[in-house]
């Protein structure tokens, strides 16, 4: 007769190795959630440079009024 224990020692390896897998990458997720974070707070301040140039060149203008 087909024992439980052939079915689930295939799993249990799996689940093992998807385990270690997971715990190796962290990491990763990390190094990539800082740099995410870095780039958009460096896009958000070059954004706020341009909009201060462009609104001190706009309020420069004259209008002649």
């Amino acid at each position: 007769m087909f024992q439980l224990t052939t079915l689930t020692r295939p799993v249990y390896a799996r689940l093992t190795e998807v385990r270690r897998r997971a715990r190796s990458d962290a990491g990763y997720t990390t190094e990539t959630i800082v740099v995410t974070a870095l780039l958009a707070i460096l896009g958000l301040t070059v954004a706020g440079v341009i909009v201060a140039k462009v609104t001190a060149k706009a309020n420069g203008i004259d209008l002649g009024g």
